[in-house]
């Protein structure tokens, strides 16, 4: 099999360069969080540069990522129909494609999809309410317009409370699309063993999944409905500093809902500090992570290696108390 070699691997490399490598219909899910191409965040940003607190803004007088710009848009849109036209290609018939953005640029990146071929078939909602604020007031504009100071406060006064156009954003969209199925969903899922979603799988409450979902306490009726377990402390590790972190319980729901054989391999693409390899794992399904950063490789692969010891200890109390009850069963 031409994927044998980059199973349960995670591997250096730019995507558009590395999924041609990947074997036609081979992939069940395909779960990732890509660049979203604001503020130095393209398919090309370097760690460093990110990082450094000089290089926080895209321009000076706005919050770090919110300069408006339609050249962003039509960018991702154009990088994103070739990433998406390579998912299609490897994703089994009826195989699903989970992809995270942020809600500015949803539409750009739901369009790249559908276009290459995709279905949309539905969307998740991650609903959070902590979050800061990103509008900007005016005053430090009004302040060197060159006009008289009493005329400044009142344009001051007059414009107090309205500010630059950006809500508190308190949501993130994930797109659902899906390759179009082998004929019928039921040959599909017997021939592929993929294309269907398991309504086993529960959410708050014993709740039917829903296309909602937090994991922070919001109040009774939103948790009952739509609360998925909340991140443990250890769960980012101290030492990874990656950006945009997703939970794991997020990428457990996902990976629950559609990867249905034992063998299903769940692909990310922009693996990070490998969340969705992580979340794979701890299920029993294979993965494949690709990133084009170094660093958070090297990340990704410690937190895999810390996982791998979780799970034979967890493995080792299993046994322990298998012969402890084999050994009391023999002395009764």
């Amino acid at each position: 099999m031409k994927n044998s070699k980059f199973i349960n691997q995670i591997i250096c490399a730019d995507s558009l360069e590395f999924l041609p490598k990947i074997e036609d219909n081979s992939i069940d899910v395909v779960l990732t969080d890509p660049p979203y191409f604001l503020d130095k965040l393209d398919n090309n940003w370097n760690h460093e540069a990110v990082s450094n607190q000089n290089n926080q803004y895209t321009i000076k007088s706005l919050p770090a990522g919110m300069k408006f710009d339609r050249e962003q848009g039509k960018r991702f849109y154009g990088w994103y129909v070739d990433i998406s036209k390579e998912i299609f290609r490897i994703l089994k018939p009826g195989g699903f494609f989970f992809s995270f953005s942020s809600p500015r640029l949803y539409h750009r990146m739901a369009s790249a999809i559908d276009d290459v071929g995709f279905e949309i078939r539905d969307g998740f909602m991650w609903l959070y309410t902590q979050n800061q604020a990103k509008a900007m007031g005016v005053d430090h504009f009004i302040a060197k317009m060159d006009i008289e100071e009493k005329i400044k406060e009142k344009i001051k006064e007059k414009l107090n409370g309205w500010k630059t156009p950006q809500i508190k954003s308190c949501f993130e969209p994930i797109a659902v699309a899906q390759k179009p199925v082998d004929q019928t969903y039921l040959n599909t899922m017997l021939k592929h063993e993929v294309g269907l979603f398991n309504t086993n799988v529960r959410i708050g409450d014993n709740m039917y999944p829903a296309n909602v979902f937090t994991i922070e306490h919001i109040n009774e009726l939103i948790d009952r409905a739509f609360l998925l377990p909340k991140p443990t402390k250890r769960e980012k590790m101290d030492y990874n500093d990656h950006k945009t972190v997703k939970p794991l319980a997020i990428c457990e729901y996902l990976i629950k809902l559609s990867a249905f054989s034992k063998d299903a391999i769940i692909l990310d693409p922009f693996i990070g500090s490998g969340t969705t390899a992580i979340a794979a794992k701890k299920l029993g399904k294979k993965y494949i992570g690709i990133d084009i950063n170094e660093k958070y490789i090297k990340i990704a692969k410690k937190r895999i290696k810390e996982l791998d010891g979780k799970i034979n200890l967890f493995n080792m109390e299993k046994m322990k108390r298998k012969i402890l009850q084999m050994e009391l069963a023999v002395s009764r």
